[in-house]
């Protein structure tokens, strides 16, 4: 499944479900992080302010990496429709 992020507020949300919905607590991820469970509150509560690395290596504790994706272009022409089966175009 994809969580499509475009604010610090949506990233807080998503850290904070999949860490719950791997029935961590804070101190139990922090603790596989490296990082006191304070931390993991802050990370959460803030991730803009956190670096990369570190919500990369934390995504990666629970099962998931971060993905860029292309968004596609406000110019670009819609693709063609494909022709249904036994229809030529």
């Amino acid at each position: 499944m994809s969580y499509p992020l475009e604010t610090g507020q949506q990233l807080s949300a998503v850290l904070r479900a999949l860490r719950q919905s791997r029935q961590l607590t804070q101190a139990e991820l922090g603790e596989r992080l490296g990082v006191n469970q304070k931390r993991i509150a802050r990370i959460e509560a803030a991730p803009g302010v956190t670096s990369f690395d570190q919500i990369a290596r934390l995504v990666a504790l629970m099962g998931h990496r971060l993905v860029l994706e292309e968004l596609p272009s406000p110019n670009a022409a819609p693709a063609p429709a494909a022709a249904p089966e036994g229809q030529p175009w």
